[in-house]
């Protein structure tokens, strides 16, 4: 038999049961096991854990958990570098770019307005996102605690909150990415880089006619998308979604 004691820091305490919260928290059981795999037994996903110190030592995913280990177990750390110390990945936990599961889909929408990259598809299934999380380096953001458990996401965090308008406030706030906010240069539908069309050249000639007659009369802003070929322009629609920048903008200032 192998006894141990293991505690959980910050967020990952969301993944336990109420009576094993932020305490040390003593566990038996036979037979060797890594620590990834005793981590996920308890229902926390690997790809939440960016620092195991055992003994007082980092250690990687794939260490064999010995009698009488202390083991203590902390999530992505966004406001410290910890590159020296962490064995878990080869690279940083953090990219800016996303992979978002089916049913993220107001969320994905959001992201791209404040010009996150962000891939989305309703139609995959959790085997395709892992790999391209994997393939793309991309941060997999899902509600799915299993989806995360894969073993080949090595980049993904757990939406806790329902309500989409929240959930784009949880996803900055978490990963500190309050600098990186840049609306309106991505397409909201497909995620392509919006491009500045040229008022009276030649390419302007070509969208003219796609163009209704009326926002010619006054709008002489206008941009593409060259990847879906969707136009944009400052009319009525835009107003509201600059609205809506402006209240996730004033509810991140007010955290």
């Amino acid at each position: 038999m192998y006894n141990i004691i293991i505690r959980y820091y910050e967020e990952l305490n969301d993944f336990l049961p109420r009576d094993k919260r932020k305490r040390d928290i003593s566990l038996s059981f036979a037979g060797r096991r890594s620590v990834k795999d005793l981590i996920e037994s308890m229902g926390v996903p690997h790809v939440e854990v960016d620092l195991i110190l055992v003994n007082g030592n980092s250690v990687d995913f794939n260490y064999i958990v010995n009698d009488r280990d202390l083991i203590s177990v902390y999530p992505v750390f966004e406001s410290m570098d910890i590159s020296g110390v962490t064995r878990l990945r080869p690279s940083p936990l953090r990219d800016t770019k996303f992979v978002l599961d089916v049913h993220l889909h107001k969320l994905a929408r959001s992201m791209r307005l404040l010009g996150f990259d962000v891939d989305y598809d309703e139609h995959r299934d959790d085997e395709l996102l892992a790999e391209i999380s994997e393939k793309e380096n991309r941060i997999l953001l899902t509600c799915d605690r299993q989806l995360l458990m894969r073993k080949i996401v090595t980049r993904g965090i757990i939406i806790r909150s329902r309500n989409p308008e929240e959930q784009i406030i949880e996803v900055i706030e978490r990963l500190q990415l309050q600098t990186l906010v840049s609306p309106f240069t991505r397409c909201i539908v497909c995620n392509g880089l919006l491009a500045d069309i040229i008022t009276g050249s030649s390419e302007f000639e070509s969208y003219k006619s796609r163009i209704p007659p009326g926002v010619l009369e006054w709008c002489r802003e206008f941009y593409h998308c060259p990847s879906c070929g969707r136009i944009y322009w400052r009319g009525s629609h835009y107003d509201k979604l600059k609205e809506r920048v402006e209240k996730i903008k004033e509810m991140l200032r007010s955290k």
